[in-house]
């Protein structure tokens, strides 16, 4: 239910995909929904692991992909949230998720996502060093029309606590095109409950990380998505360099200030 691409890239970043695939395995019986709403934005993040897996190639990075619909468990959510498994998803009512008991759920939370968490953890696990810190990105897409209302936001550039990489990487992403529409913390933010990998797994290590949202419209076909992945990897890769000399300077400056006294 999870998978794990790339793990010996040499890359500095890891790649996770929490919406990968709209898949509901047939014990779940489609959750009491249609095929063509299991085909809308409601079950997946449509687009998102195309560009997470050109990513993944790209920057040589592991990728960490969930590969069940965030409708059955949505790994961007802890157990206790109650928006983990929906009842209701935008104007969607979720009849298999309806009354779910306690039992229900722990199982729904052991089977995809304890596994999904341990395979992030393996991967930055391996990926952490004294010397060698990677930096979290999560690749997400959202709808361009939400609830109704039109979506002016294109790209999203979203963090918690430690704004460090975001703030780089909207500014970098700038340069190299003024064709987007780009903001921080749209079209969601942490009051929204959606950074909880990035709180679970970077914050507490201390890693850089980023959480990409894309409207789908801009990465619906495959030129589209390679497109779009080409000019993130470029940001990225600025981005990147930028804090790292920042972070270069910072330690020269501590290190000659110590010696001078």
């Amino acid at each position: 239910m999870v998978k794990t691409t790339n793990l010996s890239g040499d890359g500095e970043y890891v790649i996770i995909c929490e919406h990968a695939s709209n898949h509901i395995p047939a014990e779940y019986n489609n959750l009491g929904l249609s095929d063509d709403e299991i085909n809308q934005h409601i079950a997946w993040d449509p687009g998102a692991l195309a560009v997470a897996q050109q990513l993944s190639k790209q920057l040589d990075a592991p990728l960490v992909e969930q590969c069940v619909s965030r409708l059955v468990y949505d790994c961007n959510r802890p157990p206790e949230a109650r928006n983990a498994m929906p009842f209701q998803s935008e104007i969607f009512e979720i009849p298999g998720n309806a009354n779910l008991s306690q039992e229900e759920r722990n199982n729904r939370t052991s089977n995809i996502y304890k596994p999904f968490k341990e395979a992030v953890r393996t991967c930055l696990d391996h990926k952490t060093t004294d010397m060698h810190k990677p930096v979290v990105i999560t690749v997400h897409s959202f709808t361009p029309v939400y609830k109704g209302q039109k979506r002016d936001v294109e790209i999203g550039f979203l963090h918690d606590k430690d704004s460090r990489f975001a703030d780089q990487l909207i500014q970098s992403f700038a340069t190299e095109t003024t064709k987007y529409d780009l903001r921080l913390n749209e079209p969601y933010a942490p009051v929204d409950g959606v950074t909880h990998t990035l709180t679970e797994h970077a914050l507490p290590r201390g890693l850089m990380n980023v959480m990409l949202e894309i409207r789908n419209d801009l990465i619906s076909d495959q030129d589209a998505q390679k497109n779009m992945a080409s000019l993130l990897v470029k940001a990225i890769g600025k981005a990147k360099e930028a804090l790292d000399k920042q972070q270069n300077q910072s330690a020269s400056i501590t290190k000659q200030t110590s010696l001078g006294n």
